[in-house]
């Protein structure tokens, strides 16, 4: 019977399409099998806190920061990086095209322009809400700002159809199909920057936690053959991923 743990992580790990690329490369490294649940970062932390989950692999440092101080994690390491972008149509409506994430933010709240937001407590929607936030838009997003409560590749798919601005995560819109009119047309912005983080669920709350197996995962994931990997995973010939754990 082959070993396996269960990993709560998020949505743009899953339909960036890398854990396809990762996990059998781990499976072959030490025969553990990961059953992986992608949630918004924030119900990945949540699932882990009631111990349905023996890692977890997010990208909202600050929540994780607090996880792991509230006992719920052992310790966390950061793995990767990838970058948010802002796509929209291609005409560019609220004329947001640029590097300057602020800036882009009060134009559409100055325009009312269609947004898309995730709503949903995920790593994404938690760097949205920094961004209006570093905007001084927190209250004023305009009122073609709309929440779907979803994850980013519904979000993508309602920007698509409505021809909505959308802040997503490079990893998914590079593996993203029904592009429709939408376009990158904000990046390169440092303030756009998002490190994921990995951390083993502690076997002290949740005596059931396979700390064992979801230490060898985490071991991996930061050595170099497992950073290897992640580098490795293109789209199209473009990385999506960037690792960068300690050495």
């Amino acid at each position: 019977m082959a070993q396996s743990i269960v990993m709560s992580s998020t949505t743009s790990t899953e339909q960036s399409g890398l854990f396809g690329h990762l996990l059998p490369e781990f499976k072959k490294a030490s025969g553990i099998d990961i059953k992986v649940v992608a949630l918004g970062t924030g119900q990945a932390l949540d699932m882990a806190r009631r111990g349905d989950a023996d890692v977890v692999f997010v990208h909202d440092q600050v929540a994780e920061e607090k996880f792991v101080a509230d006992g719920f994690g052992l310790k966390r390491l950061a793995v990767m990086y990838n970058d948010f972008v802002v796509v929209g149509p291609q005409a560019d409506p609220a004329n947001v095209k640029g590097n300057d994430i602020v800036a882009a933010l009060k134009k559409i709240s100055a325009g009312n322009a269609a947004f898309v937001s995730r709503g949903d407590k995920s790593g994404t929607h938690a760097a949205e809400l920094r961004f209006w936030s570093q905007a001084a838009m927190t209250d004023k997003k305009g009122t073609g700002y709309k929440e779907c409560g979803c994850g980013m590749g519904p979000a993508l798919n309602i920007g698509a159809s409505t021809g909505a601005y959308v802040l997503t995560d490079r990893g998914t819109w590079l593996n993203f199909k029904n592009r429709g009119d939408l376009r990158i047309l904000v990046e390169g912005d440092a303030r756009l920057f998002n490190q994921y983080g990995v951390m083993v669920v502690n076997p002290a709350k949740h005596p059931h936690v396979k700390r064992a197996e979801a230490q060898k995962f985490v071991d991996w994931i930061v050595s170099k053959p497992g950073q290897a990997v992640i580098a490795g995973y293109k789209i199209g010939g473009e990385s999506v991923f960037f690792p960068n754990a300690a050495p």
